[in-house]
């Protein structure tokens, strides 16, 4: 069990090969207690891996961990006795009610009888369910069996929970609503350790880690991610059709790699005093009329896509380098 003046999860060259293939490259990280830590990261590149190793489901290859004063390798029951876990995929029995799914996971977690009403109480009110306790859980939209599965999962008050692409699939409405009661938890002290691929969902968190093809790429608050780490400039571009104009505009202007972002073009470049010149008179040249180029602050998924060209790049010039 963790002590007052303990950080809530510690990791310390953290590292998980599938034999040649290595999941998780020695990561290294804490998150304090009563924190909203993301840990953000696109598809494989390694975020379930690691919270399956935190959640001691899965062994670590080598370094060390710890969970609430637990460790990770010697201490897997203790993990999971003191930790809540959410995945995507809602582990939820649609053939039972809402009130028996509360009542399942309370058996699980064996809360003792005299105590299970006052926490199912509390789960309803958490979920704001409690008109619907009676409900098949099948009845139920996303949104709701969301915050369901999030009851459930922390019914026996657990100090630190994980959170596993929580909102994947789930409305806009749904996913900030579901952010509003997980501030809420944190308020009271609840350590939340969440994974998503949803940049906009990052800037609620307190503090982040980036990771990609296993490494740990950069870390900080929302702030200083986009200001100490982003060491590019971003060009907001708005014209007709501007998925027909990613290619062209890519390694033109001094351009280092060109984004949607929603209908508009977000452009990474060393220097938009430069680039903006340029992309006037390419566009002139092209005959393009209807169009605005300017320099915008960068956003959180501006600053992953900077920093995952600069990855690679360094990934090619390593690899070059060895030869």
């Amino acid at each position: 069990m963790s002590t007052p003046n303990q950080k809530a999860v510690e990791v310390e060259k953290l590292e998980k090969r599938f034999g040649a293939f290595t999941a998780v490259n020695k990561v290294s990280f804490s998150v304090e207690r009563g924190e909203i830590f993301g840990f953000l990261g696109p598809n494989g590149a390694g975020k379930s891996t690691t919270i399956r190793m935190l959640c001691g489901i899965l062994l670590p290859t080598s370094g060390t961990g710890h969970v609430g004063g637990c460790d990770i390798v010697t201490q897997q029951d203790c993990i999971k006795q003191n930790i809540g876990y959410m995945s995507q995929r809602f582990s939820l029995y649609n053939d039972l009610s809402v009130e028996e799914n509360i009542d399942f996971y309370a058996g699980i977690y064996g809360i003792p009888k005299d105590q299970k009403k006052k926490r199912k109480e509390k789960v309803l009110a958490l979920a704001g369910l409690e008109e619907f306790r009676k409900a098949m859980t099948a009845t139920l939209s996303g949104g709701w069996k969301q915050r369901l599965a999030l009851g459930c999962a922390i019914i026996h008050e657990p100090g630190v929970v994980f959170l596993d692409e929580p909102t994947s699939g789930v409305d806009p409405i749904s996913r900030q609503k579901f952010w509003a009661v997980i501030k809420d938890m944190a308020k009271n002290g609840v350590t939340i350790f969440v994974t998503t691929h949803y940049m906009d969902e990052a800037e609620n968190c307190d503090r982040l880690s980036l990771i990609y093809k296993g490494d740990i790429i950069a870390s900080g608050t929302p702030r200083q991610l986009k200001t100490a780490t982003m060491r590019n400039e971003v060009v907001q571009i708005t014209l007709p059709q501007p998925e027909q104009w990613l290619e062209k505009l890519n390694g033109t202007a001094k351009l280092k790699e060109s984004a949607l972002f929603g209908a508009a073009i977000h452009a990474i470049t060393p220097q938009a005093a430069v680039s903006i010149p340029l992309l006037k008179d390419f566009f002139r040249k092209a005959g393009v009329r209807e169009y605005t180029v300017r320099q915008i602050p960068p956003s959180l998924e501006d600053v992953f896509v900077s920093l995952i060209e600069e990855h690679d790049k360094k990934g090619i010039s390593d690899e070059v380098y060895a030869r």
